[in-house]
Order: C-alpha cells, then structure tokens, then sequence
C-alpha cells in the first residue's frame, strides 16, 4: 500500500508543476484532463501527509521518553503519543477506503424512475412522497433536478415518474436507493383506522454519453399515440407521446409530458441509453461474483430495501439494519446519515474483499 502511496504522491508533486506551465495551460482540453487528475489523488495524498506527521510525531515521542523526563512532562509526552497513535489508526484505514477503485459511475448524472408497486392509489401517493423526498434533498446537495416524464393519477400521486438529477457525485450519492420502498400508514380513506403496506419501486440509472453507449437506429421500433392522463392542454389533443422499443433487448421506455413528439423522443432516447448502459454493467458484474458479493445490496429493483413506518415514526433500511426514528425529517430529505452508512457498509465490505 505505502509504495501505491509514495509513487501517487510523486504523481502529485508531477501534476502540480505540470498545471503550472503555460504551455500546458495554453492546452485546455490537456489542462482541464490534468487538474481534474489532480483533484482526483489530492485528498489520498492529503490524508497521506497525515499519516506521516503522525508517524513522525510518534518516533519523537518515544525518543522524548527514553530521556530522563520530569513526571509531569512524561505524562504529557505520553498523552501525545496515545493521541499520535490513534491518529495513526485512524488515517491508515481512512487510506485504504481512499485506495479501493472508485464507481467509474459515481461522478454521473442519474435518472431515477419511481412506480407504484402494490397498493393502488396509497402507492401513487408515495411515489409521489418519494419524489418530493429526493428533490429536497437533491436541493440540500445544490443537484439540479429535470422532470423527464410522469403520469399523474389526479389525486395528488404518480403511477410513475422519471426524473434526472443532475450534479458531480449524484450517482455516488443515490446509487443504493435502487429497490423496493415499502410504506406502512393508516390511509385517510381508511375509516376502520388500518394500516395499510403498499410499496414503491426506485430506479436509479448513471446518465449514459453517446460515446457509453452505441444504438443502431434499426434496432429500434418507435410509435407514436396520444397522451393520458392529468395534465396540460395538449394532452389527448395531438399524437405527441413517444414509445420506443429496443428489439434485440426487448426495453420499451414510454415518454408522454413533452408538449411535442419530438421533445418526448428525446427524453426516451436518453432513457433508453441509460437502461441499456446498466444492463451492460449489471452483466459485467454479474460475471464478477466475488465483486458482487462486496456491495450493499445488489441493485435489483425487486429486492425490499427500506420500509417507511408512519404509525411509529421510523424508516429502517434493511440491507444493513438501521432503523432511524426520524420519518418527517427523512422524507423531507434529510437522507445524509442514510445515505452516508450505506456508503460506509459498501466501503467496509469491499475492504473485507481485499483482505
């Protein structure tokens, strides 16, 4: 690990210069590739600097101590090398998370789907919540977020919206949201005072480039037809939704809440692209078994992740057991604590892989 460390420190001390010649800056595209190569290894060699203060603090404190100290001096040197070493620990495993292969995805735009599972019009209403839960906390995050398509069921729900999040790490942020969403509450239509279970399946795909993904036009059968549902004035009027079907796949994508068939065909273009990005990658590393194993959940939309009790005021993500008692402020898009164990469980089992 440490040579990786000194050869990626020396890289660092390269690009720092490197950054700084104007023929290189006179080069944009070549600057721009270089400074985000230095972004990239800057908090690894931070955090080895760390490492090494540490280490040096210790052997000076050892030595301090094989000297003839006053007691009261002695318990302070002591101290600091009890701190030193903690230290040490501390940001020798912060390095090896800082070394394991980054998601080559994580820094991707995400489109997230969300559909109504079971339960009728108390699952479009959570779609609906779910919705609200994630743009609040894209906005915390300072994402953009772009409604692609929905099919609203007037009262309020969705049986299915797409969305795109769009910022630097969204991917990394939301990738483990991908599941079954179970919801537990007593229904306002509900006079008997039951509770009600209905779920909601979550989506989340790396926004996929051209150049990720290759569709040959013929491979594709596209149809057009009028849009349903609630919605603005252009609906059921003009033939402007779009549903596009790729053949060798069988993925059919179906957008509907552009005012123009032209505006909904590329929104389907761009979902279509990511579904068959992720296919390619969901194959690839359905062939890296050892590699699956390492992951907090699997990704499958139709694995139960997370249930959502209202009655007792808890969310509690199955996959790593964590319950938190704090409904209200999760679905107003308080996700950090989530989203931050699942990315530390992640972390911690892929370290056990390297081991």
């Amino acid at each position: 690990m440490f040579d990786k460390l000194d050869f990626i420190e020396g890289h660092f001390n390269d690009l720092n210069k490197k950054v700084s010649d104007p023929e290189v800056i006179a080069d944009t595209a070549l600057w721009s590739k270089l400074c985000k190569e230095l972004s990239d290894i800057t908090p690894i060699v931070e955090k080895y600097k760390e490492y090494k203060r540490a280490k040096t603090n210790i052997e000076e404190a050892k030595e301090m101590l094989n000297d003839n100290l006053e007691k009261d001096f002695r318990e302070m040197v002591a101290a600091e090398l009890d701190d030193a070493k903690v230290r040490l620990e501390e940001t020798t495993e912060a390095l090896k998370i800082l070394l394991l292969p980054k998601d080559p995805n994580d820094e991707k735009n995400v489109i997230v789907e969300i559909r109504a599972g079971a339960g009728g019009d108390e699952a479009a209403l959570f779609v609906a919540a779910l919705y609200r839960m994630y743009s609040m906390y894209a906005e915390s995050n300072r994402f953009k977020i772009e409604l692609i398509d929905q099919n609203e069921t007037g009262l309020g729900g969705f049986k299915e919206i797409v969305f795109q999040v769009v910022g630097s790490g969204a991917f990394s942020k939301l990738k483990f949201e991908s599941g079954v969403h179970r919801v537990q509450r007593v229904p306002e239509t509900e006079s008997a005072g039951r509770i009600h279970t209905s779920t909601v399946t979550v989506a989340v795909l790396p926004e996929a480039e051209d150049v990720d993904v290759e569709i040959n036009t013929a491979d594709l059968r596209i149809d057009v037809y009028r849009a349903s549902g609630a919605g603005g004035q252009h609906v059921n009027k003009t033939e402007s939704a779009v549903r596009i079907t790729h053949l060798p796949t069988g993925i059919v994508v179906a957008c509907q809440s552009e005012r123009s068939q032209h505006q909904n065909k590329d929104a389907a273009m761009k979902i279509l692209r990511s579904k068959l990005y992720e296919e390619a990658e969901r194959q690839k590393h359905q062939e890296m078994a050892d590699e699956r194993k390492s992951q907090v959940g699997t990704g499958d939309r139709s694995e139960r992740i997370r249930t959502y009790n209202y009655p007792q005021g808890r969310v509690t993500d199955h996959r790593i057991g964590l319950t938190l008692h704090k409904l209200e402020q999760i679905l107003n898009g308080d996700l950090t604590e989530l989203i931050d164990s699942l990315t530390a469980a992640d972390q911690s089992e892929k370290l056990k892989g390297n081991n």
